[in-house]
Protein backbone atom coordinates (compact mmCIF):
# COMPACT_ATOMS: atom_id res chain seq x y z
CA UNK A 1 0.00 0.00 0.00
CA UNK A 2 1.31 3.52 -0.84
CA UNK A 3 1.91 5.78 2.59
CA UNK A 4 -1.10 8.15 0.65
CA UNK A 5 -3.51 5.34 0.64
CA UNK A 6 -2.69 4.55 4.51
CA UNK A 7 -2.76 7.83 5.33
CA UNK A 8 -6.45 8.03 3.79
CA UNK A 9 -7.77 6.47 7.34
CA UNK A 10 -8.48 9.36 10.26
CA UNK A 11 -7.24 6.94 13.01
CA UNK A 12 -3.82 6.42 10.92
CA UNK A 13 -3.33 9.59 10.70
CA UNK A 14 -3.88 10.60 14.31
CA UNK A 15 -1.35 7.55 15.01
CA UNK A 16 0.99 9.59 13.17
CA UNK A 17 0.21 12.82 14.61
CA UNK A 18 0.78 11.17 17.94
CA UNK A 19 3.90 9.86 16.74
CA UNK A 20 5.10 13.11 15.68
CA UNK A 21 6.61 13.83 18.96
CA UNK A 22 8.97 10.53 19.18
CA UNK A 23 8.60 6.87 20.08
CA UNK A 24 5.74 5.30 21.62
CA UNK A 25 4.02 2.21 23.09
CA UNK A 26 1.51 0.23 21.27
CA UNK A 27 -0.43 0.22 24.59
CA UNK A 28 -0.41 4.19 24.90
CA UNK A 29 -1.40 4.48 21.34
CA UNK A 30 -4.60 2.33 21.09
CA UNK A 31 -5.38 4.12 24.80
CA UNK A 32 -5.18 7.52 22.86
CA UNK A 33 -6.92 6.91 19.53
CA UNK A 34 -9.79 4.47 21.74
CA UNK A 35 -10.48 7.08 23.61
CA UNK A 36 -11.06 9.34 20.65
CA UNK A 37 -12.27 7.89 18.06
CA UNK A 38 -13.65 4.12 19.96
CA UNK A 39 -11.92 1.24 18.42
CA UNK A 40 -10.35 -1.50 20.33
CA UNK A 41 -6.82 -2.27 21.28
CA UNK A 42 -6.75 -4.96 18.46
CA UNK A 43 -8.09 -2.38 15.66
CA UNK A 44 -5.30 -0.11 16.97
CA UNK A 45 -3.09 -2.81 16.35
CA UNK A 46 -4.49 -3.29 12.98
CA UNK A 47 -4.05 0.19 11.72
CA UNK A 48 -0.30 0.17 13.20
CA UNK A 49 0.09 -3.10 10.91
CA UNK A 50 -1.35 -1.05 7.81
CA UNK A 51 1.22 1.92 8.90
CA UNK A 52 4.23 -0.84 9.08
CA UNK A 53 3.32 -2.23 6.09
CA UNK A 54 3.12 1.14 4.13
CA UNK A 55 6.53 1.94 5.27
CA UNK A 56 5.00 5.05 7.30
CA UNK A 57 5.79 3.62 11.18
CA UNK A 58 8.31 0.97 12.38
CA UNK A 59 8.43 -1.00 15.19
CA UNK A 60 10.87 -2.04 18.00
CA UNK A 61 9.88 -4.48 20.09
CA UNK A 62 11.77 -4.13 23.84
CA UNK A 63 10.60 -7.04 25.97
CA UNK A 64 6.69 -7.25 25.87
CA UNK A 65 6.19 -4.07 24.88
CA UNK A 66 6.87 -2.56 21.25
CA UNK A 67 7.27 0.81 20.52
CA UNK A 68 6.39 2.78 17.42
CA UNK A 69 7.88 5.49 15.29
CA UNK A 70 7.57 7.68 12.30
CA UNK A 71 9.86 6.68 9.36
CA UNK A 72 10.80 10.18 8.15
CA UNK A 73 11.38 9.10 4.17
CA UNK A 74 7.90 8.49 3.05
CA UNK A 75 6.24 11.44 4.76
CA UNK A 76 9.57 13.52 2.91
CA UNK A 77 8.12 11.88 -0.48
CA UNK A 78 4.62 13.12 0.53
CA UNK A 79 5.70 16.44 1.35
CA UNK A 80 7.81 16.43 -1.92
CA UNK A 81 4.97 15.93 -3.67
CA UNK A 82 2.86 18.55 -1.86
CA UNK A 83 4.89 21.11 -2.74
CA UNK A 84 5.09 19.69 -6.82
CA UNK A 85 1.26 20.21 -6.55
CA UNK A 86 1.23 23.71 -4.40
CA UNK A 87 3.79 24.85 -6.86
CA UNK A 88 1.39 24.09 -10.26
CA UNK A 89 -1.81 25.53 -8.47
CA UNK A 90 0.46 28.27 -7.34
CA UNK A 91 1.72 29.34 -11.01
CA UNK A 92 -2.17 28.88 -11.97
CA UNK A 93 -3.24 30.73 -9.86
CA UNK A 94 -0.77 33.49 -9.88
CA UNK A 95 -1.55 33.73 -13.82
CA UNK A 96 -5.70 33.83 -13.00
CA UNK A 97 -4.52 37.08 -10.67
CA UNK A 98 -2.86 38.54 -13.17
CA UNK A 99 -5.70 38.48 -15.50
CA UNK A 100 -8.09 39.29 -13.11
CA UNK A 101 -6.18 42.48 -12.57
CA UNK A 102 -5.78 42.92 -16.75
CA UNK A 103 -9.54 42.69 -16.29
CA UNK A 104 -10.01 45.19 -13.98
CA UNK A 105 -7.35 47.47 -15.27
CA UNK A 106 -9.27 47.67 -18.56
CA UNK A 107 -12.06 47.93 -17.83
CA UNK A 108 -11.47 50.95 -14.83
CA UNK A 109 -11.07 53.34 -17.88
CA UNK A 110 -14.79 52.27 -18.83
CA UNK A 111 -17.79 53.84 -17.89
CA UNK A 112 -20.27 51.43 -16.69
CA UNK A 113 -22.96 50.39 -18.88
CA UNK A 114 -26.24 51.73 -18.74
CA UNK A 115 -28.43 49.05 -19.89
CA UNK A 116 -29.30 47.21 -23.45
CA UNK A 117 -27.61 49.13 -26.23
CA UNK A 118 -30.07 50.10 -29.09
CA UNK A 119 -29.84 47.66 -32.05
CA UNK A 120 -28.26 49.00 -34.88
CA UNK A 121 -30.66 50.76 -37.53
CA UNK A 122 -33.98 52.57 -37.05
CA UNK A 123 -36.15 51.62 -34.94
CA UNK A 124 -39.49 51.17 -35.82
CA UNK A 125 -40.77 54.56 -34.92
CA UNK A 126 -38.20 56.29 -37.09
CA UNK A 127 -38.51 54.16 -39.99
CA UNK A 128 -40.25 55.91 -43.00
CA UNK A 129 -41.64 52.93 -44.35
Amino acid sequence: MHPMDALGDPVRRRLVELLADGRRPAGELAAAVGAEFGISQPATSRHLRVLREAGVVEAEVRGPVRLYAVRSEPLDDLAAWVDDVRRFWSTRLDALDTEIARGRRASAGRPAPAGRQAAAGPTAAEDPR
